[in-house]
Formats: structure tokens, C-alpha cells, sequence
């Protein structure tokens, strides 16, 4: 009799979840794992927008694939996922095609530009490990460069962050703690450069506690960045980016950066295959299959979740991809041993963290607030915990967070 085919799509946080769990729960002579991802690591992208700042070597924040799974029992290929044919139980990858009897999309997230003119030609955005390095050495060299130059261009010290959510908050916070750094290496006056962070929401973090908020402000703020809330970034130019509170109300900022940390989007390989979605992201059913489909599991940025307390989709964070991870996994197990009934997804929120550098941070957890080192030692653990959950103690020795202090 024929073995089952398990084909998982992305190796991020939910599909290393399911492929680790599953070479533990499923054997050999029951069904076939193969695991298909771009690269042939894994990258923790809660980190990139430490590797962006240059506050962490680009290399501490991926590992190797081959380092956590077990190779006797999952397949590896290195390919890009274009389309899923459904009907046909098959995926078309740019070198070839697979065929699956079931598959887990687990794809991770791409920029939502929201349709801004000039964004994409004109911005960063922190994606993966070679956006990450790409944007640390951009702005190193525009320090590098401030100096040589016969006529200086204040606009090359000038750094635009677009969003003051999570992403853009600890970038933020990264770079606020490298600037003097550069300012020291590259002979350049700290009191030059300038770090704006332009917000079109009335707040930043929305959604985070508010005397939590104004913790981080604050403490940016004293950092020397300077905040527009309330303000669209109406246009990305060569020269920097142009912004508006109305539609009259318009001012051009000069930058020689802007990096545009404002939203995301499931992956468009979704759309490619006619799966019904919002930007990319489906709304599940409660045991992670998309609606219509009996054999075909989404996970992670590509998956929309409602929490019925607020009628709001959870947001796509690596704590819910991993815990949707686990479930997958086990509902897999019991379809491929002839059970019909399948677990059913609910987040377990223990806590949040958001980090304002090396050594401050902001969080909830297990239901009390947490500033300055404290959440900070906190959002270490998180991480390591992240690492342990994948690659047990090996890896947290390997890749862990130890600098605490």
C-alpha cells in the first residue's frame, strides 16, 4: 500500500514546527515528509531588525535546516513554491513540480506597500536575512560617505522607519543604540543625523497598553527619534519621501533611507493558486484547513485567525505560527491513521514583548507589565524558547541569547 505524501511549504516558525513534530510522531512506514523552502536555512525573523541595525551579525539570526530536522525521516529541497494546483494534489516549484497527498502552506509574509507610489523602488523593507544585511550596509556607507564628500549631504545621516508597530518600534530601538557607534567609526557629529519615524495611525504600537507606549516614546524620544503620528507617507522619491496629515497638508522629508516597516501580507503564491483570501491571508477553518479542502493545512502569515473577543484577526505573530505548527502536526497524524476527529486551533497568548534595544524592552506577561531590563531579560527567554521548541538544547547553546545584563 502506498504511503501518504506530507509536503510542507516554508521552513519559517510554523513549518519547521510541523516538520520537527511530525518526524516524531509519524514513522517511516507510515508516510513520506518532505520539507520544501527557498533557502536551505531557517531564519528567526523576530531578530532581522537587529542584523538591519548592525546591532547582530546577519549570520547569528538563521541555522541551518538540515541542523534540526532528521534527514532519515524528511525530505529536503531546496525550491521556490510558484503555484498550488489543488485539484491535481500538486505544487509547481520553479525547478520542477511535487505531488502531495497532504500539504502544509506555511510560507511566511510579504510587504504591503498599500499601493504608495515609489515604496517598492525606493524603500527597504525588513523581509529576510539579505534585506536585513542590504539595509546595514546601506547606512553604514552613508556614514561611510558623509565625510569624503566636498559637499556635505545631511540627508545621508537622515533615517525615515514607515510604522511604528512592532517591527518598525525595535528596529527603532536597534538603531537608536548603533547611531553612536557609526557616529564614533565614521567621525560624523551625532547631532547631525536624524531618525523619524512616520506613523499614519493615531498612535504607536496600537493595541499595546497606553502607559506601556508612552514608556518606549519616551524613551526613544530621548534617543533623539523624532515621531509623526497621525501622518501618511504619501510618496517614496530618490531624494526621500513625502508626507501629509490631509490632502492639502503635504511636506517633503530629505533622506538618503527610508525603511518601511508598516505592514505585511500572506504570500502571494495564495492568490496564484485561486485559494479564496484577504492580501493573501486565509481564513481557516478551527482545525487549520483552508475552507473547501480536506487535505491542505495553512499556517503562519498566510493563515487569518478571528479572536471573537474583539471581532479582530490575531495579529501574525512567530508565537501563533508555532503553536499552529503543533496543531497541524496532530491533525495530520490522526488523518493519515484514519481519524475523523481533528483538534481544534485556539491561541495561547502568554505574553507579549516588544524590544527598545539591548537592553529595554516593553511587555506583558502572564498578566503584569514589564519595562527596561526586566522585559528584556524577558524577550531573551522568548527567543531562546523559540530555539529550544525546534532544536532542543543544542541549538539554544548554538544560537541562544546570553548577554542579559
Amino acid at each position: 500500500m502506498r504511503k501518504p505524501k506530507i509536503v510542507i511549504l516554508g521552513a519559517g516558525y510554523g513549518g519547521l514546527m510541523v516538520a520537527t513534530r511530525l518526524q516524531k510522531s509519524v514513522g517511516t512506514n507510515e508516510a513520506e515528509i518532505v520539507l520544501v523552502n527557498k533557502n536551505d536555512y531557517h531564519y528567526e525573523t523576530t531578530w532581522l531588525h537587529e542584523a538591519s541595525a548592525g546591532t547582530l551579525h546577519h549570520d547569528r539570526v538563521r541555522y541551518e535546516i538540515k541542523d534540526v530536522i532528521d534527514r532519515n525521516k524528511v525530505e529536503f529541497i531546496q525550491g521556490t513554491a510558484l503555484e498550488i494546483k489543488a485539484e491535481e494534489k500538486k505544487v509547481i516549484l520553479e525547478n520542477g513540480e511535487i505531488d502531495y497527498d497532504y500539504l502544509v502552506v506555511s510560507l511566511g509574509a510579504e510587504p504591503e506597500t498599500f499601493g504608495i507610489k515609489g515604496l517598492k523602488e525606493h524603500a527597504f523593507s525588513i523581509v529576510n536575512v539579505n534585506a536585513a544585511r542590504q539595509i546595514r550596509e546601506h547606512i553604514e556607507y552613508q556614514f561611510a560617505t558623509y565625510n569624503t564628500e566636498a559637499e556635505k549631504k545631511d540627508e545621508r545621516l537622515a533615517i525615515v522607519v514607515g510604522g511604528a508597530g512592532f517591527t518598525g518600534i525595535e528596529f527603532l530601538g536597534e538603531l537608536a543604540n548603533r547611531i553612536p557607534e557609526l557616529c564614533k567609526e565614521y567621525d560624523v557629529d551625532y547631532h547631525k543625523v536624524k531618525i523619524i519615524c512616520v506613523e499614519a495611525a493615531p498612535m504607536v504600537l496600537p493595541g499595546f497598553d497606553p502607559e506601556l507606549v508612552n514608556y518606549a516614546v519616551s524613551h526613544l524620544e530621548k534617543k533623539g527619534v523624532q515621531f509623526m503620528i497621525g501622518t501618511a507617507i504619501k510618496e517614496a522619491t530618490p531624494e526621500g519621501i513625502i508626507v501629509g496629515k490631509g490632502e492639502d497638508e503635504v511636506e517633503e522629508i530629505k533622506a538618503a533611507t527610508v525603511v518601511w516597516a508598516a505592514g505585511v501580507r500572506g504570500n502571494s503564491i495564495i492568490e496564484n493558486s485561486g485559494i479564496e483570501a484577504m492580501r493573501g491571508r486565509v481564513k481557516v477553518q478551527p482545525d487549520l484547513r483552508a475552507p473547501g479542502y480536506d487535505n491542505l493545512f495553512i499556517i503562519g502569515d498566510c493563515s487569518l485567525i478571528i479572536n471573537e473577543e474583539i471581532n479582530r484577526p490575531y495579529p501574525p505573530t512567530a508565537q501563533i505560527a508555532m503553536q499552529q505548527g503543533e496543531v497541524c502536526a496532530r491533525n495530520i497524524t490522526a488523518l493519515i491513521r484514519n481519524k475523523t476527529e481533528l483538534e481544534t486551533f485556539t491561541p495561547d497568548i502568554k505574553g507579549t514583548v516588544c524590544s527598545l534595544g539591548e537592553h529595554d524592552a516593553i511587555g506583558m506577561a502572564f498578566g503584569k507589565k514589564m519595562v527596561g531590563t526586566k522585559a528584556s531579560f524577558m524577550k531573551k527567554m522568548i527567543d531562546n524558547r523559540a530555539l529550544y521548541m525546534v532544536g532542543g538544547p543544542s541549538l539554544v547553546l548554538k544560537k541562544g541569547k546570553f548577554n542579559v545584563l
